[in-house]
């Protein structure tokens, strides 16, 4: 009976899902979601180079834009916790080419993105890969957790790492673009492990189903009603009673589109300006920048009337 009623649910989300592809709106949708294939296509060889896009870091502000000036005088914590992109199946870190510049203009200064291993065949293996990553980047700039924007397949991957290998301990926000949270029907077109993973009655789905008690990760879930390639569309919500989670749903988007789209651009920026669930700038686990300086100011001071050298000499040593 209750395979019987998942049945007959995903059948009433499939009817309702082939109603909204005919709305004016996303007839429109799918004429940018072609040309921007088009244009992908032509830029997907670039992303194929460069194992890691470096984040981009400075200290001067005279040069930046009003926009980018703004977020690092007022949230220079939040401007600077890095984002890492991850793309999606059978795709490469080209995919957020202009979700990048965006990021970039409004005053994110460390915006990486990655390529996992084309012969991937394994969520897991590649969950592995991102951790790697990852920690990378912790070490490279000293904050203690990041943000991750993935996009389908890999806001999957990136769930996994954060929800079943302990990653929430490096991972503030997750941010997924189309992602098949509860597996997708187009999976069983393709002959391939990794498509298999995504089946909604795969073994990984179920995995990712069980409880993750502690999760720290903060969740935001894109999804679209005319995505062609999340069936049924409402899969690309993530729903877990463990989970801090915000959904939310776009009309008129294909799949491919979704990280260019002003709305999630610009929905993007916002949330990653707020390192808390309060909408806060400060949070465990990121650094707090302002006291660790009076921290070493006040080390100084009191080092200096002792006679004695700074203390963070000796830590060095």
């Amino acid at each position: 009976m209750s395979r019987a009623r998942r049945v007959a649910s995903s059948g009433a989300d499939l009817a309702r899902g082939v109603g909204t592809l005919f709305t004016p709106r996303a007839l429109i949708g799918m004429a940018i979601e072609g040309a921007w294939i088009s244009t992908h296509l032509a830029t997907y060889p670039l992303g194929i180079f460069q194992e890691r896009t470096e984040g981009l870091r400075g200290y001067r502000i005279e040069h930046l834009a009003p926009v980018q000036r703004g977020l690092i005088i007022s949230h220079l914590e939040a401007s600077g916790t890095p984002i890492l992109l991850v793309h999606g199946f059978i795709d490469n870190r080209s995919i957020f080419t202009l979700l990048r510049r965006g990021l970039t203009r409004r005053g994110f200064g460390a915006v990486y993105a990655m390529n996992y291993s084309s012969v991937t065949k394994d969520v897991r293996t590649a969950a592995a890969q991102l951790g790697e990553e990852i920690e990378a980047i912790v070490a490279e700039t000293g904050y203690g957790k990041i943000h991750i924007v993935g996009h389908s397949l890999g806001g999957l991957i990136a769930r996994y790492y954060v929800t079943r290998l302990g990653g929430d301990a490096h991972v503030h926000t997750l941010v997924t673009l189309g992602t098949p949270h509860q597996g997708t029907y187009t999976a069983y077109t393709l002959p391939t492990r990794l498509a298999g993973q995504m089946r909604p009655d795969s073994a990984l789905i179920a995995e990712l189903d069980e409880p993750a008690p502690g999760c720290t990760t903060r969740f935001i879930c894109y999804w679209s009603d005319t995505d062609v390639v999340i069936v049924p569309q409402g899969n690309g919500a993530l729903r877990h009673p463990d989970l801090s989670v915000r959904n939310i749903r776009l009309h008129g988007v294909g799949h491919i589109s979704l990280p260019i789209v002003g709305d999630v651009v610009h929905g993007i920026s916002t949330a990653l300006a707020e390192l808390d669930q309060d909408g806060g700038t400060l949070t465990a686990g990121v650094t707090q920048i302002a006291a660790r300086q009076r921290a070493e100011a006040e080390s100084r001071a009191r080092s200096r009337r002792s006679g004695g050298a700074h203390p963070s000499l000796h830590a060095r040593t």
